[in-house]
């Protein structure tokens, strides 16, 4: 029997917090790299909205995925090519995506926030499905944690009256974060459904998303030119190529 094609709405989490990473520490373990930001839980983290320019890279940070993740992330061991669809079928004007940069400047954390409920009388949608998913080597920096937050203020502004997740039982620790911010969570054998009620959006709450959305393009900037200046010292005959390629992400 074949795989079924990855559903373009998140429908199964994998996140910083799959079931084998524990919850942000202060102490960064010994195998953290250290090109990738910490997180505590009093640290900001520069998240940015991705956009259909970015499919690339969404891509390569999904299939970068170990299989056991894929399986959290999409409710199966997605192959690559199914992974490829789904990026392929994301629609950035209905759909909302975010991504965390390393100092590489690779995606190391992403997630999905599909608008998928009833439009309210403003606008808005009633209902919208979060989906996480974090690289192996960025974990246990609290990123999920940071993501989901995010999209509970991006999808406020929204009118979104009601944030729904869909994951594996087993993924314990997105559940967790789920029922920390006040999440109902209700079991079904091998998957759970958690439904968070949001509040309405207020100006504190816009100033808080602009502000955030300004400083993460203020901290990309800074990571392209970061990356410029270290080539050039590294590689200085490479400098038209070092260019073009900066220039190129920069365009991101």
């Amino acid at each position: 029997m074949s795989i079924p094609d990855p559903p373009v709405t998140p429908n199964a989490l994998t996140s910083a917090a799959s079931a084998s990473s524990p919850e942000p520490i202060a102490v960064v373990p010994s195998n953290v790299r250290a090109d990738i930001p910490v997180a505590a839980s009093w640290n900001w983290v520069p998240i940015r909205s991705l956009g259909p320019r970015h499919r690339e890279r969404i891509a390569a940070h999904l299939i970068a995925l170990e299989v056991s993740d894929r399986y959290l992330r999409f409710g199966y061991p997605a192959s690559d090519a199914q992974i490829s669809k789904y990026v392929d079928m994301l629609d950035f004007e209905q759909d909302e995506v975010f991504g965390i940069f390393s100092r590489r400047l690779e995606v190391i954390a992403m997630a999905h926030l599909a608008h998928i409920g009833i439009a309210n009388p403003d606008g808005g949608q009633s209902m919208s499905e979060f989906g996480v998913s974090v690289l192996p080597r960025g974990r246990r920096r609290g990123f999920g944690r940071r993501l989901f937050e995010h999209a509970v203020l991006h999808a406020r502004n929204r009118g979104v009256e009601t944030l729904f997740i869909h994951a594996l039982s087993e993924n314990t620790a997105m559940l967790k974060i789920a029922r920390n911010a006040g999440a109902t969570v209700v079991r079904e054998g091998s998957e759970s459904d958690a439904r968070l009620k949001l509040p309405p959006d207020t100006l504190a709450s816009h100033v808080g998303e602009f502000m955030e959305h300004q400083a993460a393009e203020l901290d990309y900037r800074l990571k392209v030119h970061a990356r410029m200046v270290n080539r050039l010292f590294v590689a200085p005959k490479d400098l038209s190529i070092a260019q073009g390629e900066t220039t190129r992400v920069a365009n991101d």
